[in-house]
């Protein structure tokens, strides 16, 4: 993969220096990036690195993953934890904050670190990469312990990380209790480094005992490359459902047409569209965030446009652990009307929005 005319990028990017070598970077960058590199990790794949078109300032693919200096700037209200895992974390590696699910952070090294990343400052190989064995017997324990954990929610770092092998396992022992239904994997790798899909990764994620599905994070459609559209039908065709995660992003996806075209290209990859983030207040990431009118306003552009199935649930994690919660745009409103003799009461009306901006009451007068 070329990140500048000539010039090959053959193994992951993980320093300033690299970057500047290879064209992402300007020279004049090199002190801001050094500072940033001191507090968040580094890692572009050779095939993310491709994807970059260095003479574009604006690229939407860098502005994911190539660092700059504007995450120095931290902002009023961002905070290390911004989504308050910490609060829901009764022992190691477990976040429980739903009653029928847990997450499960098994790693905490990723294949690229993305720069609105929300546990930034907890992911990165300067970190322990990963739970140790009686951090992760712990973690099983407690899921062993907690009836009403339905779905485990594999997410780290990235678990496609780890080897076949070692992903087989963990899949095995969480089949194995009783009340686990659902084992849902999170993972950048069929983007990130569409390689690492072997039909071995494949096999590994599918287990006797508990359905598997694959929650796939990808924010623009240069992303779904075919080399990643064949990563993701491998992983379909050994009998894994996928689903989609984006982040709404200033200056990557913030456009209703780049928004639509993403949302078909997961229905195109049989990946159904699940949500779309509003951006956590992670520190030094501002520049990355939209406002929740911008992205309320996309939503209604979407809707209507594209096909039911490629519509996200626009969300929000709201601050200090409070879990997710919808933020897409209303379209019914209560209608205030007199009432006339045989109509319904007017508590019981409302004025409905159509996708072209239309208002209609409901239901209609006789």
């Amino acid at each position: 993969m070329s990140g500048r005319s000539g010039e090959s990028v053959v193994s992951t990017l993980r320093r300033p220096e690299d970057l500047i070598a290879h064209g992402l970077a300007p020279a004049a960058a090199l002190p801001d990036l050094v500072k940033v590199a001191a507090r968040y990790a580094i890692a572009i794949t050779p095939h993310v690195a491709g994807l970059i078109d260095p003479a574009d300032p604006h690229d939407p693919i860098a502005r994911q993953y190539v660092p700059s200096g504007d995450e120095l700037a931290a902002e009023p209200g961002e905070r290390a934890d911004p989504i308050g895992d910490h609060a829901h974390s009764p022992v190691d590696g477990i976040v429980h904050r739903y009653p029928d699910r847990v997450l499960l952070k098994l790693v905490h090294v990723c294949a690229v670190y993305c720069r609105f990343c929300f546990r930034r400052e907890m992911v990165g190989p300067a970190k322990e990469t990963a739970l140790s064995k009686s951090a992760t017997s712990a973690a099983l324990d407690y899921i062993r312990s907690h009836q009403e954990v339905w779905e485990v929610i594999l997410t780290g770092g990235d678990p496609l990380m780890l080897s076949p092998r070692r992903l087989a396992e963990i899949m095995a022992e969480l089949a194995a209790i009783d009340h686990v239904r659902i084992i849902r994997i999170h993972t950048r790798v069929p983007v990130a480094d569409p390689a690492r899909v072997t039909d071995e990764m494949a096999a590994a994620l599918k287990v006797a005992g508990a359905t598997t599905w694959l929650a796939l994070h990808a924010n623009h459609p240069r992303e779904l490359t075919a080399a990643a559209r064949a990563a993701c039908a491998r992983i379909v065709e050994a009998g894994i459902p996928m689903v989609s995660q984006s982040v709404l992003l200033r200056g990557v996806n913030d456009e209703a047409a780049t928004l639509e075209a993403l949302m078909r290209a997961f229905v195109e990859c049989r990946i159904k569209p699940y949500y779309l983030h509003h951006g956590d207040l992670a520190p030094g990431t501002a520049h990355l965030r939209t406002t929740l009118e911008q992205g309320q306003a996309l939503m209604r552009r979407l809707r209507g446009r594209v096909s039911g199935l490629c519509q996200p649930d626009y969300v929000l994690d709201i601050p200090g652990g409070y879990g997710k919660s919808p933020v897409g745009p209303d379209y019914m409103s209560r209608a205030d009307l007199t009432l006339g003799k045989g109509e319904y009461p007017p508590e019981s009306r409302y004025h409905v929005v159509d996708y072209c901006g239309g208002v209609h009451l409901y239901p209609p007068l006789p």
